[in-house]
């Protein structure tokens, strides 16, 4: 993710949430990653406590984050879901 977000992986990622999180209200979590859609559902979000990512309509997408040590914990923490789920 360090050059261009992949949008399979990210999808894949998100359904993996999805179908093995908890669910709470409107959001899923699963170690330590929330995921959420925005009213319509074209946006995405998915965040732990450091890093947030909207992913969106013609896959645009905007993390929000202080350090890249925080990037790098959340990229493994996707990567794990991915794998394990």
């Amino acid at each position: 993710m360090k050059n261009e977000l992949d949008s399979k992986f990210l999808l894949r990622v998100f359904d993996k949430i999805r179908q093995h999180g908890e669910k709470e209200n409107e959001q899923y979590k699963l170690l330590g990653i929330t995921a959420y859609t925005d009213h319509d559902g074209y946006t995405l979000f998915i965040e732990d406590v450091h890093v947030k990512l909207r992913f969106g309509f013609h896959n645009q997408y905007h993390f929000d984050y202080e350090s890249n040590s925080h990037l790098e914990g959340f990229e493994k923490k996707l990567k794990k879901i991915e794998k394990e789920y």
